[in-house]
């Protein structure tokens, strides 16, 4: 699978096959057939470079806020980067800035609200400039206000986005969609049109 759109969303029943789909675009699962490439790099044979240009956010963000505060959670995904200690904390103090997190920099990452949580999750993935991002039911554990947030700052990035979702407004704002069913790939197209066909499997 390429990516051609800047915005793809993935949507289906649940044990569809989306997230497993969505796992093989940075290699977090191999393709049991086929090949799976990412603006021309092969998964499997360009692993590496595929990690550097593929971010991976997951559906709860506590699966990837490790270190105890927001700025070091920051830093860390800074690390490989930005070598300078105190380059990397000025960095990370900017993102942080960017994502409104500034005040919490010094919080413990556990004392964030959901909301807050997701999007440092995302700091954390974007501080590091990936062309792709992979968001995997970004919004699911959230509540309106901070779906709307975080819907909003994911399709105003620069980066192309697959964004696996429920959210099926959410989807309908993309500029392609995937319906998956069944582990396979029924409909690819027109975003709205995908929403359309998904919603008729659902009503047979």
């Amino acid at each position: 699978m390429t990516l051609g759109d800047q915005r793809v969303a993935v949507i289906g029943s649940n044990g569809s096959g989306k997230s497993t789909l969505a796992r093989m675009v940075n290699g977090l699962v191999g393709a049991s057939s086929g090949t799976v490439s990412v603006n021309g790099l092969d998964v499997r044979s360009d692993a590496a470079a595929v990690r550097r240009t593929v971010g991976f956010c997951f559906t709860d963000p506590a699966a990837q806020l490790v270190m105890p505060t927001c700025v070091e959670d920051v830093e860390l995904s800074l690390r490989r980067t930005v070598r300078s200690a105190a380059a990397r904390r000025d960095k990370a103090m900017d993102i942080l800035a960017e994502f409104g997190l500034a005040d919490h920099a010094h919080n413990s990452v556990h004392s964030l609200s959901g909301g807050q949580k997701q999007m440092l999750a995302l700091a954390g993935v974007l501080a590091v400039e990936p062309s792709v991002l992979v968001a995997d039911e970004p919004t699911t554990l959230l509540d309106l206000a901070n779906t709307r947030r975080v819907g909003d700052l994911l399709l105003g990035l620069s980066q192309q986005l697959l964004l696996v979702t429920h959210d099926l407004e959410l989807a309908a704002r993309c500029d392609r969609a995937l319906v998956v069913d069944h582990a396979e790939v029924v409909f690819d197209g027109d975003a709205d049109e995908a929403v359309a066909h998904y919603r008729g499997l659902v009503a047979q």
